[in-house]
């Protein structure tokens, strides 16, 4: 763009010498052009190359000696009573800090612990019932010198990820998880991209071990992800339902009157017929109110009027379930039940108004 507006208007614009470079040359048009055509191709180079690489950590741990050591690291997280202390410096304390965060969020209490901060003070975050997750490409961060002497101290459990495994990290740790020697992406060869991709690979694959290990569970996962869209995708029926004395119910003997009355006055748009044991056995709706309009309806019994076996939804139920039912069946109210006895009622709105979709 620069060679044609230089030689169309007739002078330079601001910064340019109004010469046209000769090929070869620094900013030369078709050198340049050449570099900005293969920023695509480069760009699918590295995610082919780090492709690869997971493909070589995933058989590097799949059996043998990788397989015992990645086994033995998840028996010594599993029976940490503390918290899974995660660390590392530049790129992979970047890396780590993510790591610590999804254990955190899976059932696996840990925390980063930032190298330098560690040898001023930081240290004393530390316990002799958590263990420690050093991240260190070459093995020879300097400033992981501390935390590594401060483990090896106290006995604390020490869990190297490295790419070398002779190194001070490799050997000072209890359990060493080697990177495959897979190399950077780029033609440089030098930027942390391949190792920090597996490293994080690892790092999840510690987290995901944990978890199943755990048994944690979608509600486990709830509880702590009360917020943003995945916690309303996991809230459950008994979270969102009225209960009590706020739920239209009804003895099926009584006449509709009754009914009518408690239908007003709870503005569920229905209410719930209980026999005398206090089971559900029908409901009345503003349907049947229709169905059965007469100059009689209002003496008639509760029982003679109401819809028998009326489509109902546990408590542990995923609201976004009692959503699906309500929207299928077009109505706007839902009974919960404990075994046949109702233990509230959800509305349509209550679902919309959490922000279930």
């Amino acid at each position: 763009m620069s060679q044609v507006r230089a030689t169309t208007v007739g002078k330079p614009l601001p910064g340019e010498s109004g010469r046209v470079p000769a090929a070869g040359e620094s900013g030369a048009g078709p050198e340049k052009a050449g570099v900005a055509q293969g920023g695509l191709p480069a760009a699918l180079n590295v995610l082919a190359h780090e492709a690869d690489a997971l493909r070589q950590l995933h058989d590097s741990f799949a059996d043998g000696p990788g397989g015992a050591l990645l086994q033995r690291a998840l028996d010594l997280l599993a029976a940490v009573t503390g918290r899974v202390i995660v660390s590392g410096m530049g790129k992979s304390g970047h890396i780590a800090r993510k790591i610590a965060a999804s254990m955190a969020s899976t059932g696996t209490p840990a925390l980063f612990v930032h190298p330098a901060e560690a040898s001023h003070g930081d240290m004393g975050m530390i316990t002799s019932s958590d263990a420690v997750v050093a991240l260190s490409n070459s093995g020879e961060t300097a400033e992981l010198a501390d935390l590594i002497t401060y483990s090896r101290r106290w006995r604390i459990p020490l869990i190297g990820i490295t790419s070398r495994r002779d190194s001070t990290l490799g050997n000072a740790a209890d359990v060493t998880l080697t990177l495959p020697p897979a190399g950077e992406a780029g033609v440089l060869g030098l930027a942390p991209t391949t190792s920090t991709t597996m490293t994080l690979a690892l790092g999840d694959a510690l987290t995901v071990g944990l978890l199943e290990r755990k048994g944690f569970s979608a509600e486990d996962f709830h509880r702590l992800h009360p917020g943003g869209k995945l916690g309303q995708r996991l809230l459950r029926v008994a979270d969102l339902m009225h209960v009590g004395s706020e739920m239209p119910l009804i003895d099926g003997s009584a006449p509709m009157s009754q009914a009518i009355i408690e239908m007003s006055a709870k503005t569920f748009g229905c209410v719930g017929v209980v026999d005398a044991a206090g089971d559900l056995v029908g409901i009345v709706t503003d349907g049947d109110l229709r169905r059965h309009m007469g100059a009689d309806l209002l003496a008639q019994k509760v029982a003679d009027v109401m819809t028998r076996g009326p489509r109902t939804i546990g408590g542990q139920a995923l609201a976004a379930e009692a959503l699906l039912i309500m929207n299928e069946r077009a109505i706007t109210s839902l009974f919960v039940v404990d075994a046949t006895q109702p233990v509230g009622i959800i509305r349509l709105h209550d679902c919309l108004r959490a922000g279930v979709a």
